[in-house]
């Protein structure tokens, strides 16, 4: 396999679609991974795949995710990619050669939408209930994207989106400088609501709209990562996908989101889930009333 390999990198060379290194690390890694790499470097950007419910070209949308899952910060050009990579193959019972395959994806797949709780819940066909009014609150106009009236969210989830914009605010320049970037156009939505939209567009099929949607716990959110022009917010093209993967906003939610306990849909980049509870969280001061407690009454 890695004499075909190997070849196939040595086609690559000659054909001149060799692509420099994206990293500035130490990501030699060992000899023997040169070819991988350079196989790796070209289905980045050329491989025609349909990793969802449409044909998509190259892997830059995922590579975030795929490089904090293997907790390595080398370009996918690199032999220092292809050993983390083998690494993880290993781990889950691939083959480990370092070659990024669909297969192997499907098992970063996999473990992604396993740390969705409602993912999990849909799996032992449970839709859940959503919650009450009583714990529901209200986004201000400045958290809310365009015109768009997503208004509210459960109290707990409201706070910690709160403590992680102001985080990634005060971190990164390019968010501090573009307040429009993590605003919500997305949260809670009615299930009898959707369910109305649904008849009316007839779109729940799964794909382009999930029959029970993860928005009805209120514990979802839609954030704003920018947009390719001509696309919307929510475009699900895989030009439009990608492009947002590379900018700021999405590039910190991958490396941070986790402190504040929201985890991500690796198809959306917009779309996170709030898990509970984190230390960081609970440490910080609370941005978001509590239930019941009048917003006047709260210091």
């Amino acid at each position: 396999m890695t004499r075909i390999v190997t070849l196939v990198a040595v086609l690559l060379i000659g054909l001149g679609v060799a692509r420099p290194a994206l990293a500035q690390d130490d990501c030699g890694g060992r000899p023997g991974f040169a070819g991988i790499a350079l196989a790796n470097g070209y289905s980045f950007d050329w491989m025609i795949w349909r990793p969802f419910d449409q044909t998509e070209r190259g892997w830059l949308a995922y590579l975030p995710l795929i490089s904090r899952e293997l907790g390595t910060r080398c370009a996918p050009d690199t032999p220092g990619f292809a050993v983390a990579l083998a690494g993880f193959q290993k781990r889950y019972g691939l083959v480990a050669n370092g070659l990024f395959t669909r297969d192997t994806f499907q098992v970063f797949k996999g473990l992604w939408q396993e740390r969705r709780p409602f993912v999990m819940a849909r799996v032992a066909d449970i839709c859940p209930d959503p919650p009450p009014q009583s714990e529901l609150g209200y986004l201000d106009p400045t958290e809310e994207h365009a015109d768009r009236m997503v208004r509210l969210l459960q109290y707990d989830v409201l706070n910690a989106y709160r403590v992680m914009v102001r985080a990634a605010r005060a971190e990164v320049p390019e968010i501090a400088e573009n307040p429009e970037l993590l605003q919500v156009f997305s949260s809670y939505r009615d299930p009898e609501a959707d369910a109305a939209r649904c008849a009316r567009e007839g779109n729940c099929d799964g794909l382009r709209r999930a029959v029970c949607s993860p928005h009805r716990t209120g514990r979802a959110i839609d954030l704003y990562v920018g947009h390719l022009a001509g696309h919307g917010v929510d475009s699900t093209r895989w030009a439009n996908r990608r492009h947002q993967t590379r900018g700021p906003a999405y590039r910190w939610l991958v490396e941070n989101a986790h402190r504040f306990g929201f985890v991500p849909y690796v198809y959306e980049p917009w779309h996170w889930e709030w898990t509970g509870p984190t230390t960081e969280v609970l440490n910080s001061e609370r941005l978001a009333p509590r239930p019941h407690i009048p917003p006047m009454m709260v210091k």
